[in-house]
């Protein structure tokens, strides 16, 4: 009888453990669907809020129209400073050809006129030239004058050189240029010509309010 009993006491509780698993297991499998059905809710509700504010279309005829619009002022306005660009650029071109006819008129007082070679003395070996004739080449120094062998005072008596020799500043190499000491406020310079390679030796002096004047050049043999 104890056999028996133990036998229908073991059934009934491995009976009861397998409902208790069942149980158990459908209510882990009812728990995994419910959190995979909130967890879809969240991700798709989520999802359509992002989406919501791109269905504004009504806004966007709007925004065509002030674009439009914003694009005929922008226009206008370029047109505008166009006109005035071209006024400007027609100002610019009067006042540049003012400049141009102000350097002419004050390179042409600046520059002596053509020296009469008829009245050069030239001596008898041919080497030594005086011209009468020759008049200051013109100077923008003012007051007192020293001789200055750099800046405006050098380009002036290059001018003075170049004006007697026919030689010119661009085409000429300077060998020595210094004071004249047999006058006063006098200078004299040796240059030569770079095309020809011809050199000469040209004596110049200072005209208080003329600028430099050139007195004598020797033509020095190669």
């Amino acid at each position: 009888m104890s056999n028996d009993f133990n036998s229908n006491s073991r059934s009934g509780y491995r009976a009861k453990r397998k409902k208790t698993n069942l149980v158990l297991n459908s209510l882990i499998v009812i728990v995994l669907l419910l959190i995979i059905f909130v967890a879809y809710n969240i991700f798709a509700s989520g999802s359509d809020d992002k989406a919501a504010p791109k269905k504004q279309e009504p806004k966007t005829e709007q925004k065509e129209t002030v674009h439009k619009e914003d694009k005929e002022k922008i226009k206008n306005k370029v047109v505008k400073k166009d006109d005035n660009s071209s006024d400007d650029v027609k100002k610019d071109d009067k006042s540049s050809d003012k400049v141009t006819e102000e350097d002419q008129q004050s390179e042409e007082a600046s520059t002596p006129e053509k020296a009469d070679e008829s009245q050069a003395v030239v001596s008898d070996d041919g080497k030594t030239i005086e011209n009468p004739s020759w008049k200051p080449v013109g100077t923008t120094q003012t007051g007192e004058h020293t001789p200055v062998y750099s800046g405006v005072d050098w380009e002036e008596m290059l001018n003075a050189i170049s004006y007697a020799t026919g030689v010119d500043k661009n085409n000429m190499t300077v060998h020595w240029l210094g004071r004249d000491q047999s006058k006063a406020n006098a200078s004299v310079g040796t240059i030569a010509a770079k095309d020809t390679k011809q050199k000469y030796k040209v004596f110049i002096e200072w005209v208080d309010g003329q600028g430099w004047k050139p007195t004598k050049v020797i033509n020095l043999a190669d």
